[in-house]
């Protein structure tokens, strides 16, 4: 009885195990029942946990081929490494190859910690995912058959893709076949394929999400982008606009950062209008179809020996394109294309600058101007000291060959010139006193013209050189100052009034060759034999406001300035770019200028305002006026403009001041949650809206949803499309790991083509 008893406790020890104990290559430490059905055939039943070169197995049957690594599983069967963790009926995997297969599957992804966090809410980024059948391909590559996939780690994700197969790469992507978007369980829209980033990077190659936008002109929109990321420092992005009723449109964008100060970007973009017909009560419009491009580039390079070169482009093939199309009013009304670039280098107080740039602004479809430089070359030499003495010496010197071309149709007037400046220049400051400071400098202009105006007013090739001396002095103060101690206010614990008294006066020598030169920028009309004096004085208020119990930061409250001029020649009232007033009367002359008060205050960091306000005596009225206020707060921002000026034409009214505002009001919850806006321009000249734009943008745990709203008046545009205004709707929908973009035509407040992944 007794060698009964060892014999099965030996066969016991050999086929029945429960413990710690586990098969060869793994540890436990979890209770199971372990038998050996072979030499090579084991099997565990049980609480089963296994653990193998950083992967666990959890399972309630488990049968282990030691001689081939083959595992089978199953009873609530988890699979879980560092990456990924799995849960299915079944398992069928070789613990030496780590592949496998598992059976009705879901599992969870992480995402990583380098991606934007915000886009999960509070949660961690993970992704999850289910199939009837998932496969480990490889070491960081899955298929999933017949499943789903989404980011929304919740009970009801918010949205979700389906598809008949889906293969995941670990911190790379995911591809998906005869995928279907479901938001809510609605379906949205469905892709043969899907490509979706999961990789660790927040740049990643793949699809953007589309965009749905309408509008009177341009129809039912569909926006798609495709996002490159060619490497850390490239990237790239394609666009596709389809327009129902006015076309498609084709763009790129290309992004890259070769050096600290070498960098560039560049945007270009293609629409392709095909006829359409526009109705408007009882008038309809035909409007033919046509081909316009855009481009948009700008760069900037180290150089050797200490040269930086920058180039720019912003050209348009159609000014009524840039019109119509534009979602933000400032593309929109923009009339002006512009290329060139610039090379410059400093070198102690020497410095060099070389500029080619032509733009040339539009007054109609045809109709505008060219000017720039075609180039100009700048050679100067920044103040020093002469000769260890208190005068200060400087060299300016200037090639400029002038380009300035009228355009009216076919007839172009060519007024191109070249312009040779060289001005040395004597400057004696004096600031040995806190209250008074004293500034004077003399300036000897030599400037040669390649050509002239003969006494019939017309442009000659015949040279002219022009000689003055410009002497001037300033003078600020005496400045009066006055500290009020307040430690018991509540908003500064002390104030401060600076009273600014300032006087400047400018000579001009008498040249008799002003009648003879071609006039094509503001140092052109510098009228010789002129005395100017301008006169102001500045009200400076500041406060030192408590930010915490221990700091406090002074900070200026309010500024009120004064000033004007008073010239010797009142024809030289018509040319002081001081005033904006001259640029817009210049045919009132007067010995005294407008009288200009500028105000700026901002009694804390959330809260500013500016005005400017220029009274003419002449008339006895404001000629120009111009204010603008911002407040921000807790995630409110609004923000406000009104100009308003005097011209020489009346409105339907009347009115001979052109008056025109624009705002803007929105809020941001802090997280980024939710928020809105509403911005509008109104002309009240021609008494119309500009513009009204609604936006609104909710974002929850793994998606989120924008809107937008506009009308846009398309009243005394160049292109007449028949129609008061343009009604535009857009909607875009983001997902977590996937970025947004604009469309080139700026939709959902956007800039237009920056998408980020």
């Amino acid at each position: 009885m007794r060698r009964f008893l060892a014999c099965a406790a030996l066969i016991l020890a050999v086929t029945s195990v429960a413990g710690a104990q586990t098969i060869p290559g793994f540890s436990s430490s979890k209770q199971f029942t372990q038998e050996r059905l072979t030499a090579t055939h084991w099997r565990l039943t049980g609480t089963v946990e296994m653990e193998r070169d950083g992967q666990s197995f959890f399972a309630e049957v488990v049968d282990y081929h030691t001689d081939t690594g083959d595992m089978e599983a199953s009873g609530n069967v988890v699979y879980a490494s560092k990456e990924i963790r799995i849960a299915a009926d079944r398992m069928v995997f070789n613990a030496r190859t780590r592949l496998g297969t598992f059976y009705n599957a879901s599992g969870t992804l992480t995402l990583g910690e380098k991606v934007d966090r915000s886009m999960f809410g509070t949660q961690e980024p993970d992704a999850y995912f289910y199939g009837e059948q998932l496969e480990k391909l490889d070491e960081d590559k899955y298929r999933i058959r017949k499943g789903g996939f989404t980011t929304c780690v919740q009970p009801t994700p918010r949205w979700e893709v389906t598809a008949s197969s889906a293969t995941i790469t670990l911190d790379k992507y995911a591809i998906l076949k005869n995928a279907l978007l479901q938001v809510k369980g609605v379906p949205l829209f469905y892709m043969p394929i899907f490509y979706y980033p999961v990789q660790e990077d927040d740049r990643a190659t793949g699809f953007l999400l589309p965009q749905y936008g309408s509008s009177i002109i341009r129809g039912q929109t569909l926006s798609n982008a495709f996002f490159w990321a060619i490497n850390r420092s490239a990237d790239a992005t394609l666009f596709h606009d389809l327009y129902s009723k006015a076309g498609q449109g084709f763009g790129s964008e290309f992004r890259y950062i070769a050096a600290p100060g070498s960098e560039g970007n560049a945007k270009a973009y293609v629409l392709k209008q095909k006829d359409a017909t526009y109705s408007s009560g009882t008038t309809t419009t035909p409007v033919a179809g046509s081909t316009s491009y855009e481009i948009r580039a700008s760069a900037s390079q180290r150089l050797p020996a200490g040269l930086r070169a920058r180039a720019n482009v912003d050209y348009f093939s159609s000014i009524a394109t840039q019109q119509t199309y534009y979602n933000n009013l400032y593309d929109a009304s923009r009339r002006q294309r512009v290329y060139g670039g610039n090379v410059a280098g400093t070198w102690g107080a020497n410095s060099v600058s070389a500029t080619y740039n032509v733009s040339e602004l539009f007054y109609g479809a045809t109709d505008s101007t060219v000017y720039g430089s075609k180039p100009r070359i700048a050679l100067n030499r920044a103040a020093r000291k002469l000769f260890g003495s208190p005068v200060y010496f400087s060299l300016a010197s200037d090639y400029y060959s002038i380009a300035r071309i009228a355009k009216s149709g076919t007839t172009e007037t060519d007024n191109s010139l070249t312009r040779v400046d060289i001005s040395p220049s004597f400057r004696l400051p004096w600031t040995k006193w806190p209250f008074l400071t004293f500034n004077s400098s003399v300036a000897f202009r030599n400037t040669w013209y390649s050509e002239s105006l003969d006494l019939s007013r017309r442009q000659v090739e015949e040279s002219l050189f022009r000689r003055y001396v410009d002497m001037r002095a300033e003078i600020v103060g005496p400045v009066f100052t006055r500290i009020w101690d307040t430690p018991n206010n509540g908003f500064a614990e002390k104030f401060k009034h600076v009273i600014e008294p300032t006087v400047g006066i400018q000579r001009v020598t008498d040249f008799d060759s002003y009648n003879q030169i071609v006039k094509l920028d503001s140092y052109d009309y510098t009228l010789g034999g002129t005395t100017r004096i301008n006169y102001g004085l500045t009200n400076r208020f500041l406060a030192k406001v408590r930010e915490s119990a221990e700091r406090s930061v002074s900070r200026e409250f309010l500024n009120i300035s004064v000033a004007q001029t008073y010239y010797s020649d009142e024809k030289a009232s018509t040319y002081d770019s001081a005033y904006t007033s001259s640029l817009y009367n210049g045919e009132a002359q007067s010995k005294f200028s407008p009288v200009s008060l500028v105000v700026r205050g901002g009694p804390s960091a959330q809260i500013g305002a500016t005005m400017r306000i220029e009274y003419d005596h002449v008339v006895s009225e404001i000629s120009t006026l111009s204010a603008a206020g911002t407040f921000a707060q807790s995630g409110v921002q609004v923000t406000g403009a009104l100009s308003q000026r005097r011209v020489t034409f009346v409105s339907a009214d009347g009115s001979n001041k052109y008056t025109y505002m624009n705002g803007s009001a929105g809020y941001r919850r802090p997280d980024g949650r939710f928020g809105g806006g509403y911005t509008f321009s109104y002309d009240f000249f021609y008494d119309r809206m500009n513009q009204q734009r609604f936006t609104a943008f909710y974002n929850a745990q793994c998606c989120g949803i924008t809107v937008e709203y506009q009308t846009f008046n398309l009243q005394g545009l160049i292109t007449n499309y028949g129609i008061p205004r343009d009604k535009r709707f857009n909607i875009g929908f983001s997902l977590a790991g996937i970025g947004t973009f604009s469309n080139f035509f700026g939709a959902l407040s956007g800039t237009g083509t920056t998408s980020t992944r």
